[in-house]
């Protein structure tokens, strides 16, 4: 759990010109908009510090002209001398419109980006579902379901609140500071300074909040995920869990990661709680600095009146972005962290490629041949070594042996799920590599021991979005393998919903719904991996004499255990411990009394040697061929 979980508590720099130039790419479909958006950010924070200098305006000229000051020359000539018309003007001719553009702008701004935002997830999502797909099948055995899932939802979600309220805004935010400055420092330089002598004490608690934020979030990432990880591995083992009555442990385990969730956002909360207040406080301080020795320059004239009521508006609204740009480092800290771990998803290497210049495979015949294959999983331990043999066209062949024997596989190197370390495969003569895998899988019908549903329809699971099967194609597979009577007794027949990973079906019928699926996609070569190890004998029976007819005219290659299913094959092909030992038709191998027979005589004949004995027999026996 510690090693699945380190990726989480990644936090990241605040800001990585790296990452950020990556993800500023996915703006560049949308630069016309984003552009638009940082023009009405660019002006909403310019007219920011013209509310205040209005008032300024109105109390200099109007309410106290004795101490006033000169308007600057177009500002003078456009208001009235009457102080009624010219407080007027200033009310419903500068003042509202100055609002209410300030609005249009705003929601412009956020309209835009909250926009850019949702297109931006929607590219990412599609393309890190894209990059999914075509991965190796041991890129998912190293990486939990959950981490996965957490990539395209919740780091992309975090993604989208930086695009959408988050690099815009910290412009905005910017703007709106650097107006209010300028227009400070230039109505009266020395307030202006009074006002920032308080920056020293703003920067301490926004490192201090910094620093408790940092902390808690990097808690939380690792709680949530500890959350998420318990979850999907129990509400998946739930029938196991009830069995074994861990209902108490198992709430006590949860209720420990939650109440760490828990604890970790009380801090976050409390940081939050924090800050805000204090920099208010800081405000309210530097307000208090403008009152005595604004309201004392105002009294011996060194400043109007206008001017210090001004100052204390730009002091209240000064702060404001700085809590904005404070709050707005985390979101920029957290977007990192998750571009992070995105780009590290996104750069992981597909090694399943196309060859640049592929064969065509018009008409398959359906020869397979193994020449030479040997592969490992991890580099030490390897699973298959210097296997051999070919399966003609329209033959049957049969793998058995011990679990473990490198029986799966093969068929996980034959669809191209891995790619062979050692040796070559071959289609029709033709390499596997030098195949499209879209027409190397197409021809291929798999039905695996442990069969996989999704949520839709009974038919939506046998056509499995191939347009071109017919209702009467689907409704010939069914019957084929003994399942159109279940079908039909069904309320609504076909159309019958299916459950998440078919949850509403025994294990058998999830089983012949999986023969239904590969029957009606009409494969060249069928490959059957414990097909029948979820039925019970007399659906086995059934289906067997389905399967004789469905074999016919077709390569097939069966895995297998129980050897009652194979006995007509047209070649048994036996491994053990990686290499290929014995290759015969079933009474060939049991006249060759070797690890065939063994296995025959501990399916049938445990009366005559004790099955203990078959095993330690045949687990002694040699690695090499």
């Amino acid at each position: 759990m510690a090693a699945n979980l380190h990726e989480e508590e990644i936090i990241g720099k605040a800001y990585d010109s790296r990452l950020m130039r990556r993800l500023i790419e996915y703006l560049r479909p949308y630069w016309r908009m984003t552009l638009f958006a940082l023009f009405t950010t660019l002006v909403y924070g310019m007219l920011q510090a013209l509310p205040a200098y209005l008032m300024k305006v109105e109390v200099d000229r109007y309410l106290d002209p004795a101490r006033g000051q000169h308007l600057p020359s177009a500002l003078a000539h456009f208001l009235s001398r009457d102080p009624m018309v010219g407080i007027a003007q200033i009310a419903f001719v500068l003042f509202l419109p100055t609002v209410l553009v300030s609005f249009l702008l705003e929601f412009s701004q956020s309209f835009a980006m909250q926009l850019v935002g949702q297109r931006v997830m929607y590219d990412l999502r599609k393309q890190i579902f894209l990059h999914l797909q075509r991965l190796e099948m041991g890129f998912f055995d190293r990486n939990p379901v959950g981490r996965l899932v957490t990539r395209v939802t919740t780091d992309v979600d975090v993604l989208n609140d930086l695009f959408a309220s988050g690099v815009v805004a910290i412009f905005g935010d910017f703007f709106t500071l650097l107006s209010i400055m300028a227009v400070m420092l230039k109505v009266n330089w020395k307030l202006a300074l009074l006002t920032f002598s308080v920056l020293p004490m703003i920067a301490f608690v926004t490192g201090s909040f910094r620093r408790a934020v940092r902390e808690s979030y990097r808690r939380i990432r690792v709680a949530i995920a500890r959350i998420n990880a318990y979850l999907q591995e129990h509400l998946t083992g739930m029938p196991v869990l009830q069995l074994f009555n861990r209902e108490d442990r198992s709430f006590d385990e949860f209720e420990a990661a939650n109440r760490a969730h828990m604890e970790a956002y009380k801090d976050s909360i409390l940081a939050y709680g924090l800050f805000f207040p204090a920099v208010e406080l800081v405000g309210v301080i530097a307000v208090a600095i403008i009152l005595y020795k604004g309201g004392g320059m105002a009294l011996r004239g060194a400043v109007s009146v206008g001017t210090a009521i001004a100052f204390i508006q730009y002091s209240q609204r000064f702060f404001r972005p700085i809590q904005d740009l404070s709050d707005k480092y985390n979101l920029l800290q957290a977007a990192m962290a998750s571009s992070e771990r995105i780009f590290k998803l996104l750069d992981t290497p597909v090694t399943i490629v196309e060859s640049p210049r592929p064969q065509p495979l018009a008409h398959p015949r359906g020869e397979v041949e193994f020449h030479q294959v040997g592969f490992a999983y991890q580099d030490d331990h390897k699973v298959l070594d210097k296997i051999s043999f070919v399966i003609e066209p329209g033959e049957t062949v049969a793998v058995v042996g011990h679990t473990g024997a490198g029986k799966t596989t093969l068929t996980n190197l034959l669809l191209r799920f891995y790619e062979a370390q050692e040796g070559s495969i071959t289609f029709d003569g033709i390499d596997i590599r030098e195949l499209r895998l879209r027409d190397l899988r197409k021809h291929f019908g798999i039905v695996l021991q442990d069969p996989f549903l999704f949520s839709g329809t009974i038919a939506s699971n046998i056509r499995l979005g191939s347009e071109g099967i017919t209702d009467a194609q689907v409704r010939a597979a069914a019957h084929q393998v003994k399942l159109q009577e279940f079908i039909e007794s069904l309320p609504a027949g076909f159309d019958e919903p299916v459950r998440e990973r078919g949850a509403t079906l025994s294990v058998g019928q999830k089983q012949l719904l999986s023969f239904a699926r590969a029957l009606a996609h009409n494969p060249r070569i069928l490959v059957l991996d414990e097909a029948t190890s979820s039925v019970d004998p007399e659906t086995e029976h059934l289906l067997r004499e389905g399967l004789r007819r469905l074999i016919e005219n077709r390569t097939s290659l069966v895995i297998a255990h129980r050897l009652s299913t194979i006995q007509n094959a047209s070649k048994i092909v036996v491994m053990h411990k990686g290499h290929v030992r014995e290759v015969g038709t079933h009474q060939e191998l049991l006249d060759q009394r070797g690890i065939y027979f063994k296995l025959y005589q501990l399916q049938y004949k445990d009366q005559e040697l004790p099955a203990a004995r078959l095993v330690a027999e045949t687990e002694s026996l040699p690695e090499g061929p």
